[in-house]
C-alpha cells in the first residue's frame, strides 16, 4: 500500500508541476563571439554566414559581440578590453595590431586571426606550425605578393620610374614589410618615395609630398588607418592621373586601379572553421596558423579610362574581376 501511494503521489506532483519542472528540456549553450576590426566589409559578411553554414545562428546557439575601432588602432586596447569583461568564449580579429591588443588583454580566451601579418616575428605566435598559447588563425602575407604587384603595375604603366610609398612606420608589420618593398622595387627599375603616415590628420601632408616628389605611381600598404581612408587615397590617385596598385580590393572598390592578394573573404570563411573546431574542443595552440591559397586580382577598368591607361588583354583575361 505504501509503495502504492508513493506511485500515485509521484504521479501526481508531476502533473501539478509546473511545466518547466515537469517538461525541463537541455538548455542550448549560446557561445559569445567577440569581434575586433578596424571597420566593417564583406569579410565579416562572409565569416557570418560561414557561421550558419556549420549551424551558428545568432539568437539561437551564438551571439556576436563586435567592436570597431574606425580608423584609430590606439583604440584597440580599450575595445579589446571591453570583450574580455564581456566574458567573449574567443575573440575573431582581423588586423595584426587587433590581435596584439586582444593578446595584451587576455592569455586565456582563444583568439582567432582571420587576417594577420608576420605574426611569428612579432611574437603573437611561436611559430606558423605549432602557435602555443591562445593564438591561432589565418595569415594574409606570402613572400610572392609585393613583387606581383610592383609587376602587374609595370605593365600597366611601363615607364614609371617613381613609386610614392605610403606607409606607417611605428607599426612593427610594416617595420618588416617596407624594406621587402624598397629591395624588389629597386629591381623592377622603381625608386621608393617614402611617405609616413600614422595618422589620418597626416593624409593631406602625404599627398603634397607625393606630388612633390613627382610619383608617377603609388601603393598604400593596407592598415587600419588606410582602410579607414581608402576612398579619400583612390580619389587622390585618379585626381592626379597616378596609376595606383594595393594589397586589398578595397582601394580597388573605392576607385583606385588595381589590387592583387589574397582571397580575404576566403579567409575569414576559414576563420569561422577555426572557431567551430574551437568550440568542439580543439586548443588553439595546437592548431597551425595557416596561409593564403587563394589570390585575387581586382581591375577597375573605369579608374584606367580616366588614367588613358589600356588595359593589356592578358591582364583582362587573368582578373579575378573587372569594374566596369
Amino acid at each position: 500500500m505504501t509503495d502504492r501511494r508513493a506511485f500515485i503521489g509521484g504521479v501526481a506532483a508531476s502533473i501539478l508541476a509546473p511545466p518547466s519542472m515537469a517538461f525541463a528540456q537541455p538548455r542550448t549553450k549560446v557561445w559569445r563571439i567577440g569581434t575586433l576590426a578596424s571597420v566593417d566589409g564583406t569579410g565579416w559578411d562572409a565569416f557570418r554566414q560561414a557561421l550558419l553554414d556549420l549551424g551558428y545562428a545568432e539568437g539561437r546557439n551564438i551571439a556576436i559581440e563586435s567592436r570597431r575601432a574606425q580608423g584609430r588602432p590606439e583604440r584597440f586596447p580599450e575595445l579589446a578590453a571591453e570583450l574580455v569583461a564581456l566574458g567573449a568564449d574567443v575573440i575573431v580579429t582581423s588586423s595584426t595590431q587587433a590581435s596584439l591588443a586582444v593578446k595584451r588583454a587576455t592569455g586565456t580566451i582563444p583568439i582567432v586571426m582571420a587576417i594577420s601579418a608576420y605574426p611569428d616575428k612579432i611574437g603573437l605566435v611561436e611559430s606558423l606550425a605549432r602557435p602555443g598559447g591562445n593564438v591561432t588563425g589565418f595569415t594574409n602575407v606570402a613572400p610572392q605578393l609585393s613583387g606581383k604587384r610592383l609587376e602587374l603595375l609595370k605593365q600597366m604603366a611601363p615607364k614609371a620610374s617613381r613609386l610614392a610609398a605610403m606607409w606607417d612606420p611605428s607599426s612593427q608589420i610594416e617595420a618588416f614589410a617596407f624594406p621587402d618593398l624598397k629591395a624588389i622595387a629597386a629591381a623592377a627599375g622603381l625608386e621608393i618615395l617614402s611617405i609616413e603616415v600614422r595618422q589620418p590628420e597626416q593624409y593631406a601632408a602625404a599627398f603634397a609630398a607625393a606630388i612633390a616628389g613627382r610619383a608617377d605611381v603609388m601603393h598604400a600598404t593596407g592598415n587600419p588607418i588606410s582602410f579607414a581612408n581608402s576612398k579619400l587615397i583612390a580619389d587622390f590617385a585618379l585626381g592626379n592621373q597616378l596609376p595606383s596598385i594595393f594589397d586589398s580590393r578595397l582601394f580597388v572598390d573605392a576607385g583606385g586601379l588595381l589590387s592583387y592578394g589574397p582571397d580575404l573573404v576566403d579567409l575569414f570563411k576559414r576563420a569561422a572553421g577555426y572557431v567551430d573546431k574551437i568550440f568542439k574542443g580543439a586548443k588553439p595552440g595546437e592548431l597551425p596558423v595557416q596561409q593564403p591559397t587563394k589570390f585575387e586580382l581586382v581591375v577597375n577598368a573605369r579608374s584606367a579610362k580616366a588614367l588613358n591607361l589600356a588595359m593589356p588583354s592578358e591582364m583582362l583575361l587573368r582578373a579575378d574581376e573587372v569594374i566596369q
